[in-house]
């Protein structure tokens, strides 16, 4: 019991300021961004739009704790929903900061950064050609604020009108503050849930099993897939946690935990489920096992030739 305690108020406050952070910046782009402003500047042609999902990290180095909020705010503006949900994925995991804490968690083996940095390209590069190609409705959930008031456009898809554009300094600073205490009750209850969940997997978990399955190439992988979904730690502190498996994992385990957890871990799944519909969800989660689990056993026998 103590060690949960002490894991689940962890996840908590390691999460918190990325999420206030995520919140706050999701409100500003609502009530200081024009729709306008956000379709002009996202690409419009597939390959442009899937490499500007991919690489926004580097202009916006978030965790994944805060990217929803502003993902879902940027869809809302005009983004076409593929370009934010590549960068809901790519974003924790291609960003400086992410790769100056792997370098420095493997100073002794700094290709394990540089195989991360390509890995999760590449995986994220092919989630943005296959959502172009499948992605057809609107992925959003509706009806989730009570300050959002949805109309049908004539193309089908939906509208949110807010009426901040035209307000003073004032009233717009209020309005930020409003959308932000809103979005943020509405996405942290899901993080004390995920934080919960997180907490007890990490705090029963049997240290004698690793060396059994770190045998296995081939279950080795997917077992620190499943590490990385149960821990639920931050892209900015999970290469340390990774570091201390290595001589235990190869490097092809180690780059699955590494690329897939930042992804899809316990708190961020119940996060996107609160945000998008389901089924594409699912989808985007079970391609992304496919892609990591394969990318990590290629990678780890054509770079390192294990």
């Amino acid at each position: 019991m103590h060690d949960f305690q002490h894991i689940f108020i962890s996840i908590i406050i390691e999460a918190f300021p990325f999420i206030l952070l995520g919140v706050l910046a999701s409100a500003v782009l609502q009530v200081f961004v024009s729709d306008r402003l956000i379709a002009r500047l996202t690409p419009r042609n597939p390959v442009a739009g899937v490499l500007f999902g991919c690489l926004l990290g580097l202009l916006l180095p978030l965790c994944e704790c805060g990217m929803i909020p502003i993902v879902r705010r940027l869809i809302r503006k005009g983004m076409p929903p593929y370009i934010g949900m590549v960068f809901i994925f790519a974003g924790p995991v291609l960003n400086p900061i992410v790769f100056a804490s792997t370098l420095g968690a493997f100073a002794a083996e700094p290709a394990i950064a540089y195989a991360r940095m390509g890995l999760a390209f590449f995986v994220c590069l092919l989630l943005g050609f296959a959502l172009y190609a499948f992605m057809k409705r609107n992925p959003l959930k509706l009806g989730l604020h009570s300050f959002v008031s949805p109309g049908r456009r004539p193309d089908g898809d939906y509208q949110y009108n807010h009426g901040h554009a035209n307000g003073g300094v004032a009233e717009r600073v209020q309005a930020t503050f409003a959308h932000a205490s809103e979005e943020f009750f509405d996405i942290g209850k899901y993080l004390i849930i995920g934080a919960f969940v997180a907490a007890l997997a990490q705090s029963h978990a049997d240290p004698g099993l690793l060396t059994a399955v770190a045998a296995s190439p081939a279950l080795a992988s997917p077992f620190m897939m499943a590490a990385g979904f149960a821990l639920s730690l931050c892209s900015t502190s999970d290469a340390f946690v990774a570091s201390s498996f290595h001589g235990v994992f190869g490097p092809g385990a180690l780059l699955a935990f590494l690329v897939f957890g930042p992804m899809v871990d316990v708190k961020n799944v119940l996060l996107l489920f609160s945000a998008f519909r389901s089924r594409t969800i699912v989808g985007i989660i079970a391609f992304l096992i496919a892609a990591v689990w394969i990318g990590s056993l290629l990678t780890e026998k054509l770079v390192f030739g294990t």
